[in-house]
């Protein structure tokens, strides 16, 4: 497994960690998911342990907790070989402190998370969305306390903007606090937006990406292709609503050219799709997803080999898309910009 700085901080994190949306499996959309239970759990870390995947991501809204209290389980005895990440931020109640970043919900929901994994401390919280009634300087004052008292150690966001990440940064500079140094990010062949703007803007200030829905909500998996139907079993069926959404046309075209290298190279289409999002700049690790321990090996599976650069070439030339204004003059004008975004040195 190869290991990346996350961001620009001293944290090394492995190229593909586990999402733990998978564990617990309550309500509409996480029961989609997937709802391994207690011993698949164990089983899943187990394995990535193996192939050298240490880092695990969660959030207090999976499962309605659920999720949290199954990794918890299933890293018991373990803790000192693997890095926890979780987020918090959204809705867990009804109650008007029960969702948002003030202090008071910061504080109460990091001790609510440390309670269910059964830690002391969290590797990385993340912001799970942007709360524009709390004053940044409130925010960043609470995350920085949380860090002094070893409860926390790296901080980052999730599906933020950038100029909502630039104003904390600014109040972490201006006061000395601990700046973010990771952004959770939806990113792959079929939802590049994160290139137009995102990705310049992490390199410029050391944020390092935690990809999820790498393979563009499930259908990138192999099994969605052109003048077929959506196959049985698969989560579309239930959960399209529910994430990016994606041109049928740009879907089945960039799946061609994912068969062809398929082809080429013996390896699968979910494991070309996220071997990818590897050569992308400021990517520091690609959150893969499973059910079940079938799926989990498969999706390792993506690191160890390398595309060529004649295939990597064949993908971004088939999934680029011109970007809306004010970013599209830095696509199409040479003086301005690269015209493609670097990739992972």
């Amino acid at each position: 497994m190869e290991y990346r700085q996350l961001g620009r901080s001293g944290l090394r994190v492995p190229a593909l960690s586990l999402g733990a949306g998978t564990f617990g499996g309550q309500g509409p959309l996480f029961s989609n998911w997937g709802t391994v239970d207690e011993a698949g759990a164990r089983r899943m870390v187990d394995i990535s342990l193996e192939h050298g995947v240490n880092l695990f991501d969660s959030a207090d809204v999976y499962s309605n907790g659920a999720s949290e209290t199954v990794l918890g389980s299933a890293i018991k005895g373990k803790r000192d070989k693997v890095l926890i990440s979780t987020k918090l931020g959204l809705p867990m109640g009804d109650h008007a402190n029960e969702y948002g970043t003030s202090r008071d919900r910061l504080i109460t929901a990091t001790d609510t998370a440390l309670k269910r994994i059964g830690t002391d401390y969290i590797d990385l919280l993340q912001l799970h969305a942007f709360d524009a009634s709390t004053p940044p300087e409130e925010v960043m004052a609470t995350l920085d306390d949380l860090i002094r008292a070893g409860k926390i150690r790296y901080i980052g966001v999730s599906n933020f903007a950038s100029w909502q990440i630039m104003k904390s940064l600014s109040v972490a500079d201006q006061h000395g606090y601990s700046r973010y140094v990771a952004h959770q990010v939806y990113y792959s062949l079929i939802g590049r937006d994160y290139e137009w703007d995102l990705m310049p803007f992490a390199e410029d200030q050391g944020l390092g990406a935690l990809v999820w829905s790498p393979l563009g909500w499930g259908r990138l998996t192999g099994k969605i292709r052109r003048n077929s139907p959506i196959p049985d079993g698969s989560r579309l069926h239930e959960t399209a609503q529910f994430g990016p959404p994606v041109e049928d046309e740009m879907l089945y075209d960039i799946v061609d050219v994912l068969n062809e290298i398929a082809l080429e190279t013996g390896k699968t289409v979910p494991q070309i799709a996220i071997n990818w999002l590897l050569t992308r700049a400021t990517v520091s690790s690609v959150i893969i997803g499973a059910r079940n321990e079938g799926q989990l090996i498969s999706n390792l599976g993506a690191v160890g080999w390398s595309l060529e650069q004649d295939q990597i070439d064949r993908l971004d030339r088939v999934s680029k898309r011109m970007p809306p204004y004010p970013h599209y003059p830095y696509y199409i004008q040479e003086g301005f910009s690269r015209l493609n975004p670097p990739r992972y040195p």
